[in-house]
């Protein structure tokens, strides 16, 4: 069980790491986000909880402080389908308010690029202050949540 659980979190990572490699054709749009996060999405995580227990995931979020784009991909798997997603502003141990909201990866992932010329400042300046939650119907406060950095 153990060994299927990593396969899939390493192929979720290879399917994130073929997002961060620029092909002749999508290069010049890929430099044009340099600063990201990645990071692991847990109901262990969720403040104040509780969490689900079994869920995980990943989210990468790139932003451009050029013109505003945030663009984000989530993976969660282990949970009910997700109802909703945001980024929140608020450190590790905070439960903050939603300062822009994504798609839910209701079917297990999720991709989009939004416009928010504030936010994508606020993340290039103190990314680690901002987290991505993941809700569905049983966890409607966060199934899944992970600090950007």
């Amino acid at each position: 069980m153990r060994a299927r659980t990593l396969a899939a979190m390493a192929s979720s990572l290879g399917v994130v790491v073929a997002l961060l490699v620029p092909t002749a054709a999508n290069a010049e749009s890929r430099a044009d986000f340099l600063p990201f996060s990645f990071t692991r999405l847990t109901g262990a995580a969720e403040v104040p909880g509780p969490g689900d227990p079994d869920g995980r995931g990943f989210a990468f979020v790139r932003w451009n402080t050029d013109n505003g784009m945030i663009c984000y991909n989530l993976f969660v798997r282990r949970i009910a389908p997700a109802t909703a997603a945001h980024i929140h502003v608020g450190d590790e141990n905070t439960a903050g308010p939603v300062v822009q909201e994504l798609e839910a990866p209701t079917d297990g992932y999720s991709s989009g690029c939004v416009d928010n010329d504030a936010l994508a400042a606020a993340l290039d300046a103190n990314p680690d202050n901002y987290y991505v939650n993941v809700h569905n119907a049983e966890y409607p406060a966060g199934a899944v949540r992970g600090q950007l950095d």
